[in-house]
Formats: C-alpha cells, sequence, structure tokens
C-alpha cells in the first residue's frame, strides 16, 4: 500500500468554492461535494444528480452490478453497506462446507487472502523492497555489476533499486527511540484531550478555538494541534491523526531495522501458504472485516452505499453488489494475493475490480499480468489508484500498472485514476496525487471524501487516490447497471471520453508549478457522470468484446 505521514493527514478537507453566479451549496452538498455539480454549486464534482436525472428522463431500469473491492477488508455490520454486500449465491453460510466447489469454504460475501485456517488474520505486514533486498542480498552483494548475467539483470536492477531506498537518507534517520516516545506522547495527549472534551472525537479546527484550563491540557494541545498544523491536516480527526502517526512510526522504525535483519513474515505466520507457489491458491479464511476494514469500508462506501435510505450517504452506484477480497495489509501487499484475488473476483461474476494500492516493486509481476489478462479475456473492468506520492509514474513505477512485463502490450481493461479537488482547496489536481500524461487515465474526485467507516454506522472524511479510483469504479458499475451490454473496453472509453478538461492551468502535484491538465494525465480531465452516460446512451447495445467507438467530444469547463 502506497504510504507516505504527511500525505495520510493531508488536510482531510477541502473548502468547498463557490463562484459568484452560483448558488450557496448547502452544508450536505458540502460535505458530498464530489457527487456535486459545478454549475449548480460551483464545486468542482462529477454531476451525479444530473446523470441520474437524465437516465430518469429515458426511464432506463437496471441490472444489478457486482463490483469486486481487492482492499483491506469492509465493516460487514455498517447500516449503509449492509445491503450492499454480494452473497454468493451457490454457498450455504456457516456450514463448513465449500457447497459451490470453488475451493473456498463459507465464502459468503467475498475471501480474505490475508487469513489462517485458524482464523487467525494478518494485519501488519512488511515493505516489498525490504522483501526484494534481502531475498537477493547473498546473490547479488558484492558482485561485480558488469558480470551480471543478462539472464539475471532484470532481478539483479530490481534488487540494487531495493538496495538505493533501503538506504538513502540514512544519515537524516530519527532515533525509533525518540519516534516511539513522540508517539506515546501523542497517545497519551490524545486521551487528555478526549476526557476534556468529553468526546472521542475532534478536529484540529476544534482545538484550534479549544482553551485548555490546566498545564496538561495545554501541553497535549500544543502537541496535538502542532502536529495537524504542521502537516496541513486541521480538518483531520485525532483518529486519523493517531493511525496517520502510528503507521509512519513503524514504518520508520521497520525501515531502519530491515536495513541489518530479513522483516519479519508476519503474512507466512499466519497463512501459512507458499507464497512463492501461484497455484497454491485456496488458501485464508472467510473473515472479511478482520482487524483492519478503515480503508476498504471507506472506498466501498463511496462506490455503493445503500442509496435513498435515509441514512449516512449515498453510493455513487444505486444497483450494485459490494464482492470484498481482503488483500491488503498494513504495510505492502504480495502479488500472490493481489493475483488471486483478481481470479477470485473473475471467476465469481464481478464486473468491475477497484484496487486502491500500490508499491514500488513487483517481483512476481508476471502473476498479477497473467490475471488481469484473464480478466480482460472475461470482459472485466480494473481500476487502480495512481497513488498518493506526487511522482510522475510515467518515469517511476507504481504496481501493478497495465503495462506487461513481458513486453507485449499492455491491458486494455484498465483504467488509471489520479486525484483531483477543488480550486479552493487542494486545486483541480490533489498535491499529493501521482500523474503521468501516458500512465494515468483521469483525474476523479479524492479530496476529502466522505464516506463509511466503521464502528457504531459511522462516517468521515477521507483524501487520496484510493478515494478517486472507487469513484471511477462506482461510475463505471453506474454506466453497466443502465447500459447492461457495453463492454469492459467500452465503459473505459465512455468514462475517457465523457471527462471535463479545465480550461485554466492547474498545480502539478508535489510543486508549485502550473501545467494544463494535459500534461498529467491521457484525458486531461476530471471523470462526469451526467456527460457519462450520455454517451454511454448513444453507443451500440451489443457487448463484444472489441467495439467499435465512435468519437466522442471532451467538455471543457468555461473556467479552471
Amino acid at each position: 500500500m502506497t504510504k507516505c505521514f504527511p500525505l495520510l493527514l493531508l488536510c482531510m478537507g477541502m473548502t468547498t468554492g463557490i463562484m459568484a453566479r452560483q448558488s450557496t451549496p448547502s452544508a450536505e452538498t458540502k460535505k458530498m461535494w464530489y457527487q456535486a455539480d459545478k454549475s449548480e454549486s460551483g464545486l468542482y464534482g462529477i454531476s451525479l444528480q444530473k446523470a441520474y436525472g437524465f437516465l430518469k428522463s429515458r426511464k432506463l431500469k437496471s441490472k444489478t452490478v457486482v463490483v469486486s473491492v481487492i482492499d483491506s477488508g469492509i465493516d460487514t455490520l455498517h447500516e449503509d453497506l449492509k445491503p450492499v454486500l454480494w452473497t454468493n449465491p451457490g454457498e450455504i453460510p456457516g456450514n463448513g462446507i465449500d457447497d459451490d466447489k470453488n475451493g473456498f469454504i463459507d465464502d459468503v460475501h467475498g475471501w480474505n487472502f490475508l487469513g489462517g485456517k485458524d482464523g487467525r488474520n494478518v494485519k501488519n505486514n512488511s515493505s516489498e523492497e525490504s522483501r526484494v533486498y534481502h531475498s537477493f542480498k547473498s546473490k547479488y552483494e558484492g558482485r561485480d555489476e558488469n558480470k551480471i548475467d543478462a539472464i539475471d539483470l532484470a532481478e539483479y536492477t530490481m534488487w540494487k533499486k531495493a538496495r538505493k531506498l533501503i538506504f538513502q537518507d540514512e544519515e537524516n534517520s530519527i532515533d525509533p527511540v525518540i519516534l516511539q516516545r513522540l508517539l506515546k506522547s501523542a497517545v497519551d495527549a490524545d486521551s487528555t484531550i478526549q476526557k476534556a472534551l468529553a468526546k472521542p472525537s475532534y478536529t484540529g479546527e476544534v482545538l484550534e478555538v479549544w482553551f485548555p484550563v490546566n498545564p496538561s491540557q495545554k501541553q497535549a494541545k500544543s502537541l496535538i494541534y502542532g502536529l495537524m498544523k504542521d502537516n496541513n491536516a486541521l480538518k483531520a480527526t485525532n483518529q486519523e491523526l493517531v493511525e496517520g502517526l502510528t503507521g509512519f512510526v513503524n514504518r520508520e522504525v521497520q525501515k531502519q531495522e530491515i536495513r541489518k535483519n530479513p522483516p519479519r513474515d508476519w503474512r507466512g505466520e499466519i497463512v501459512q501458504d507458499n507464497v512463492d507457489d501461484i497455484n497454491d491458491r485456496y488458501y485464508g479464511n472467510n473473515n472479511i472485516m478482520a482487524e483492519t476494514p478503515h480503508h476498504g469500508t471507506h472506498c466501498s462506501g463511496i462506490i455503493a452505499a445503500a442509496r435513498d435510505n435515509g441514512k449516512g450517504i449515498d453510493g455513487i452506484a444505486d444497483n450494485v453488489r459490494i464482492m470484498m477480497l481482503r488483500a491488503v495489509p498494513d504495510g505492502d501487499e504480495h502479488d500472490k494475493d493481489v493475483a488471486n484475488a483478481i481470479r477470485y473476483a473473475v471467476d465469481n461474476g464481478a464486473q468491475i475490480i477497484s484496487m486502491s494500492f500500490g508499491k514500488d516493486f513487483s517481483p512476481y509481476k508476471k502473476w498479477v499480468d497473467d490475471a488481469v489478462r484473464y480478466a480482460e479475456a472475461k470482459g472485466v473492468l480494473l481500476i487502480h489508484a495512481s497513488g498518493n506520492d506526487g511522482k510522475n509514474v510515467d518515469m517511476e513505477d507504481n504496481f501493478p500498472d497495465p503495462r506487461y512485463a513481458d513486453g507485449k502490450g499492455r491491458a486494455r481493461n484498465w483504467i488509471t485514476v489520479g486525484a483531483s479537488g477543488d480550486p479552493t482547496h487542494e486545486g483541480i489536481a490533489g498535491n499529493f496525487s501521482n500523474y503521468g500524461k501516458k500512465e494515468v487515465d483521469v483525474f476523479a474526485p479524492g479530496v476529502d471524501i466522505y464516506s463509511t467507516v466503521p464502528g457504531g454506522n459511522t462516517y468521515a472524511n477521507a483524501s487520496g487516490t484510493s478515494m478517486a479510483g472507487p469513484v471511477v469504479a462506482g461510475l463505471a458499475a453506474l454506466l453497466l447497471e443502465y447500459f447492461p451490454n457495453l463492454s469492459a473496453g467500452q465503459l473505459k472509453y465512455v468514462i475517457e471520453k465523457s471527462v471535463v478538461v479545465p480550461a485554466a492551468k492547474v498545480g502539478k502535484p508535489g510543486s508549485d508549478e502550473k501545467v494544463s491538465m494535459k500534461e498529467l494525465c491521457v484525458t486531461g480531465g476530471v471523470v462526469n457522470a451526467f456527460e457519462a452516460v450520455k454517451l454511454a446512451a448513444t453507443l451500440s447495445t451489443s457487448r463484444p468484446v472489441k467495439a467499435p467507438l465512435p468519437k466522442a467530444r471532451i467538455i471543457k469547463t468555461g473556467r479552471g
């Protein structure tokens, strides 16, 4: 999973701007800005209600679409998600029998590839660079680069890259003891503030106007508020701060440890499969919630939280079933788990697969490529978040990607998504988002996205391309619901050709530079549901594998 502490905390809150000619949006519209229409509210959303209005005017009926979310897990008890969970029609819950003979016992709502047969589940995991570095250290450490055999060159290059990443900035490393003390102090300070405010959740904006009454409260505020302010995260909650800081400290401590020793095999200790054998497929368990469902719950709600039920939020698509496949731990996912999750999704009826994770290394990329080819042959669309490092993925790796490692082309059933925001905060292109005029296809809202989170039927904001990918997955599902004969290629075509292209230059992620959005992604635009459904309505109703596609006009906005 792509990770960076400052980016995890990146503001989690977007000031929703208003052009003078628009009416002031309501509080609810601001909260759900990513679904709004710019001409009506001034907010750079995807015009979702206008899309539904168009579909209603055509008197179109929807057909249920299965979307697989490959992620960290899902809160199966959440009020807005229980009604939209995919249920395996061939499985009898809880009988301990593989009723449908697919190799997975009691896979009622999906599968957990990070589980053990004893019921335990993987939470933490090592980084891929640490696994690569130590796996090949004995083979390549001290070797003369000029004497590496051609057959080993790609492997050696990958190992050398991992070594460089692990040892970069070694001289600037912070003592792990200091980091752990900081984390403990932050946890204690958070507890003090919770007691003082008499509530478990608060934001930096709340702290800004809170007046402590004793020295311990003053010290607590100074630390927590300072961390939030330094990370431009005053709209973030205390839970998000502590979670982000915990992840950052753990990764930094782990990074220093792996310079000396191989990483702990958390996954192997629990799953107990042969991680180097792709044919050893039937491992894991059916616990798709496990201990870390926050990320997957948030992503699933964006796609399909039950609409019009008077609770929480409305997801983008109104007739979806979410198939959760748990393959993303707190750390880097394994290529084997990703490949097997894709295959499970395809074999069990998913038509769209949403993937909000990524890493810098893919030692078994061939396995993932084979699964992607399998999905393409079956007409399944894959949607992948581009990552949150503010880097150009035309030049730097972010796996998985649609480029086949064997050099034989690229996947045609794949959309890579960058994160957009609003001009008054973060900019149209989120400053943290990865980009690439060749490798990122579209941008979609990914800043301050309000969605479902685990525990007590709750909701919260989060930012990242992890949120932008599900926006596109939800849009793809909506299109397929009402135009069920569209092929995966046609879905990709419709989504990409109906984007809204900003007329003015936008901020280039990771810099102060202003560029045309065409420098940041293939289409140069942000997805738009209203334009997409209008375009979809013009396409053939057949569902060929390779459908002829008409020319389409890309919509431009009048203002940037």
